[in-house]
């Protein structure tokens, strides 16, 4: 049974289309995002079961999904939803607001946050009681959300990890809390690398696995299948094509030289191969990149669900 989605929409001119919502540690937008209805994708995305499910048998009963994030959430969710849909029957929400980073989310916070009361996570933890929500945030580096207070990555390191370290404990405690005896499992998504400050992204990323094993939550390394199997961090815009990719028409995009795809020529940072548009929506095309993330997000729901609690 499919459900409706909850999108938040923020969106905001970027100043340079290679930037995106998300990551640039020394600079920010000229504007801060405004909330908007996202508009639909187009049936291009549409990945069915037979084309794009990863090979997993549906977990028993079925779960219920919540995916919370950022722009890469925000292009991400449709393909995602597809694909939990199709191959483990989930009941799937998704309500990402680009630009955000974790205290966008936490609840108290509504004066100084890109997403509204009725979208922060535990709020929608109390309302849908899902079984997992899946958080997907690149950590915005930038001065970019309110709630960050200015803190950069770029002017402050220790401070931004600081902070950044408190709000993955309080949103922790804020979705176990909002979800009492049905405490959902949080699945933190690692993040693929970054181009400019590549050791940000590997400590952000060993933050979410420390998070993740210290209140027995589940990790989600979908970075690592858009990273070069010789370095986990080394940024990369092709990579040789999958068994899979070969398989599926569309999926290896330059098949003649035997590689995919993962970043459009003017974006280094999203995964969506159509151009970046000033208003955030699901990515519009077929994207490796973007397959690549949300199958591996799927195995790890589906690996969960056959272990049980």
């Amino acid at each position: 049974m499919r459900k409706p989605w909850i999108v938040g929409v923020t969106g905001a001119v970027l100043a340079a289309l290679l930037l995106g919502a998300c990551g640039d540690p020394e600079s920010a937008p000229d504007e801060a995002p405004s909330s908007g209805a996202a508009p639909e994708a187009s049936a291009t995305t549409r990945q069915r079961a037979a084309t794009a499910s990863p090979d997993v048998r549906p977990p028993k009963p079925a779960p219920k999904v919540l995916y919370l994030g950022d722009s890469l959430a925000m292009e991400n969710q449709k393909v995602l939803g597809e694909l939990l849909e199709d191959g483990l029957d989930a009941r799937y929400t998704s309500a990402p607001y680009s630009g955000t980073t974790l205290c966008d989310y936490l609840e108290g916070t509504a004066d100084r946050s890109l997403v509204p009361t009725k979208d922060k996570a535990a709020a929608l933890v109390r309302r849908l009681r899902p079984d997992y929500v899946v958080l997907q945030f690149w950590g915005n580096a930038w001065d970019y959300t309110p709630c960050m207070d200015g803190i950069t990555y770029g002017k402050a390191r220790a401070e931004y990890f600081r902070r950044y370290t408190a709000a993955a404990e309080q949103l922790t405690e804020q979705i176990a809390n909002a979800g009492g005896t049905h405490r959902p499992r949080i699945v933190w998504v690692l993040q693929g690398p970054d181009p400019m400050t590549p050791d940000r992204v590997r400590r952000v990323n060993a933050l979410y696995e420390k998070r993740a094993e210290a209140s027995g939550d589940l990790v989600a390394d979908a970075g690592k299948a858009v990273s070069p199997a010789s370095d986990r961090y080394t940024w990369t815009q092709y990579l040789p094509c999958t068994s899979y990719e070969r398989e599926h028409d569309g999926y290896c995009t330059q098949p003649g030289r035997d590689r995919t795809a993962l970043h459009h020529d003017e974006d280094y940072l999203h995964f969506c191969l159509a151009p970046t548009t000033s208003e955030p929506k699901p990515c519009p095309v077929l994207s490796p990149g973007i397959t690549r993330f949300a199958r591996e997000i799927t195995r790890v729901i589906a690996d969960a669900g056959r272990e049980g609690p």
